[in-house]
């Protein structure tokens, strides 16, 4: 009875993991549960005389909610998320999706979160203009190059997206602006470490220009089978996509031969000049099950049980993930200790992209360290309020009891926290 019973759970977390699995592939934009603000999507028409297009040679796209009252000089930008692809047939997949092409889209997103005008749910944000970069080049905004084989043709051309959205942006009022904050979700918050002080160049030189990723500080993590997973993805998305010469030229050349690694938000951090607010969860979903335990590490699945709900945890399981943690925390640590315009929000929720949502960007049931909500530690960093530094970092799991409308304890709600 008991190896029948054992076997239909490991039947249930197989099934489960392949609806999550589905769920990511065809997921629409993630967005608030409640019924927000929706804005409509701007095609960039100059685009093309740039050569910035999608994937499958669409014209980039962005979302732009005007700003009002105090903040009409403001400008909160943030780049959408959503993986890369590193080889020639995961990108002619991607381009023939929304992640690859406009035309597959939805023409309007909802506003939530750090996007929210609503003074009460994003009171230091709320009446700035706030834009919405549309991810279709799978390489975070970075690549500039391109692929054909006689009958198709695939645009790798991220970096001349992001120019070319910067460019449709300053005479709309960016080019004046008085502050302005750069951000971004998971593969859009790599691309905040990567154009961060890029951005701060198109600026006028007396506004307060500030950059913050969220679930953007991928690990170069060795995984549960002793390989360097992510490293190697990296290095293949560099190559294919033409990403180096993007690449901070400080940071490539203090780690030649391989510059791929400034990719990795860890190794690029200490040559970024603008200052800069690093939000992640310890114990990131995206970097748990692609980075610690990809699929290529955990083929007999003895992980499935343990990535669908935490609780289902061996003590080796946890023994490994609180490894994870303690890595990311280590590569942080000059950046916490010596960042004097710095600011951070590490809590250890499992979860991934925390400021697109009101539910953990600023509600009742908020995820907290020392009883500050992330919306608040992000506004006290910005604006420079209170004495001490704007650095949190929380106690390990199990012990933040914040977590709890975060931590997984059924499929559904999984799913419903999961953006990538």
């Amino acid at each position: 009875m008991k190896t029948t019973t054992t076997r239909l759970l490991d039947l249930k977390a197989a099934m489960a993991l392949l609806l999550l699995l589905l769920y990511v592939a065809f997921s629409p934009p993630l967005v608030s549960g409640d019924p927000g603000r929706r804005v409509s999507m701007t095609l960039v028409r100059d685009a093309a005389a740039l050569g910035a297009f999608c994937l499958d040679g669409s014209l980039p796209a962005y979302h732009l909610d005007r700003g009002f009252g105090a903040g009409s000089n403001n400008w909160l930008l943030q780049f959408e998320g959503g993986g890369w692809c590193n080889d020639i047939a995961s990108c002619v997949d991607r381009a023939k999706t929304r992640r690859g092409s406009t035309r597959y889209m939805s023409k309007t997103v909802v506003f939530s979160g750090i996007l929210s005008n609503n003074a009460t749910q994003n009171p230091d944000f709320y009446n700035w203009n706030k834009v919405r970069l549309r991810y279709c080049d799978g390489a975070s905004f970075a690549g500039d190059s391109q692929h054909g084989n006689g009958t198709s043709l695939l645009y790798f051309r991220g970096q001349r997206i992001w120019n070319a959205i910067i460019l449709d942006l300053l005479p709309k009022g960016l080019a004046k602006a008085h502050k302005a904050l750069l951000t971004g979700c998971s593969a859009g918050g790599l691309s905040t470490f990567l154009h961060c002080d890029n951005f701060t160049s198109y600026l006028p030189e007396n506004a307060s220009v500030k950059c913050m990723s969220d679930a953007g500080f991928f690990l170069d993590a060795i995984d549960v089978a002793a390989n360097r997973t992510m490293r190697s993805f990296y290095k293949q998305l560099v190559s294919l996509q033409g990403i180096q010469k993007n690449l901070d030229p400080n940071c490539t050349h203090s780690f030649f031969p391989e510059p791929s690694l400034c990719f990795f938000p860890q190794y690029t951090l200490r040559f970024i000049e603008t200052p800069f607010f690093i939000l992640n969860s310890a114990y990131d979903v995206f970097q748990f099950h692609h980075g610690l335990v990809p699929p290529s590490a955990d083929r007999t699945g003895r992980w499935n049980r343990c990535k669908l709900n935490v609780t289902a945890c061996n003590l080796h399981q946890l023994d490994a993930l609180q490894g994870f943690r303690k890595d990311m925390l280590e590569a942080l640590m000059n950046f916490f200790r010596n960042s004097s315009r710095g600011g951070m929000f590490i809590n250890s929720c499992f979860d991934h992209c925390q400021s697109a949502l009101e539910e953990t960007w600023l509600s009742p049931t908020s995820p907290r360290i020392h009883d500050k909500t992330i919306a608040e530690t992000v506004g006290d960093w910005y604006f420079g309020r209170g004495e001490e530094e704007a650095k949190e970092i929380d106690c390990p799991y199990p012990c933040d009891k914040t977590c709890h409308n975060l931590i997984p304890a059924s499929t559904s709600d999984f799913l419903v926290n999961l953006d990538i």
